[in-house]
């Protein structure tokens, strides 16, 4: 045993362990550790407290749609340089090889348990989720497919509001996505935003709030502008919830919380009650 350990220990030091993790879990909510193989097997959420950690999207679309169902839409569409913003190129390109993604959401086409969707999942990873010109497009590409062919829309968010880099560019996709949202909405579709951890700024105040169904995960962080920006313009103390998904949907802003390990099966449920049963995608 000892001999093992000596081993582990030697391959940190000497730097030769690439594939070596740590044992446990330290949770940034409770501060209790557990077995880092305990919280991945619970897909990311703490055992002891409930904490849900960020998903990649690949990982979201694997634990929500039935196997080997996904279809991805404009896999290779990539965003300009607007502005020229400095290093913005660079950044990108540091990005795209780190994640593996082309840019900050993922769309496509799947089924949940037999029923059709079109899916779209944040990656706060990408430039923490934020909306530059290629989100905006990949999204409402997403929803004018589904209103051509009668299928609900699945979106799970995660962003941290507008992308700087490209100015007036980025914020002209609220308008966008919200159109097409709109659009869907008005030849009968069923939308469900799910909301997931952190969903703020421009796409909160845009596709993300918009759903026939909004729900959340718990705990996430869902609002517009932060808690210091707001308490330094009304000059008063928010409450210790503000802005968690609990005090959302107590103000009637989100419909319901779901853990992750239900999300699945509510989102199955919700797409059958809806007509949605096994039908060709």
């Amino acid at each position: 045993m000892f001999e093992d350990f000596f081993d582990v220990v030697k391959k940190r030091f000497n730097g030769s362990d690439d594939d070596y993790r740590p044992p446990m879990f330290k949770c940034p909510r409770c501060q209790d550790t557990s077995p880092l193989s305990k919280y991945e097997e619970l897909h990311r959420v703490c055992p002891k407290c409930n904490y849900h950690g960020r998903l990649s999207a690949q990982e979201r679309i694997l634990i929500t749609v039935d196997k080997e169902s996904f279809r991805e839409f404009d896999s290779n569409m990539k965003s300009l340089d607007p502005l020229d913003f400095p290093e913005y190129n660079e950044k990108q390109e540091e990005l795209r090889e780190s994640t593996g993604l082309k840019d900050a959401v993922v769309t496509g086409t799947a089924t949940i348990k037999g029923s059709p969707v079109v899916i779209g999942v944040m990656d706060s990873r990408y430039m923490m989720g934020s909306m530059g010109s290629v989100v905006g497009e990949k999204i409402a590409r997403a929803f004018e497919y589904a209103t051509e062919n009668g299928l609900p829309v699945v979106m799970f968010t995660a962003s941290g509001g507008a992308r700087m880099q490209e100015g007036i560019v980025s914020l002209m996709q609220m308008a966008k996505t919200s159109g097409a949202v709109k659009l869907h909405s008005d030849a009968g579709g069923l939308y469900i935003a799910v909301m997931t951890d952190p969903t703020t700024g421009g796409v909160t105040a845009s596709f993300a709030s918009l759903g026939d169904i909004i729900i959340a995960e718990p705990k996430v962080l869902i609002g517009f502008a932060g808690r210091r920006v707001i308490e330094g313009t009304i000059k008063q103390r928010l409450p210790e919830d503000f802005q968690l998904a609990e005090f959302m949907h107590e103000k009637g802003f989100v419909d319901m919380i779901v853990e992750r390990r239900k999300m699945r099966s509510v989102l199955s449920h919700l797409l059958k009650l809806h007509g949605f049963d096994r039908k060709e995608v």
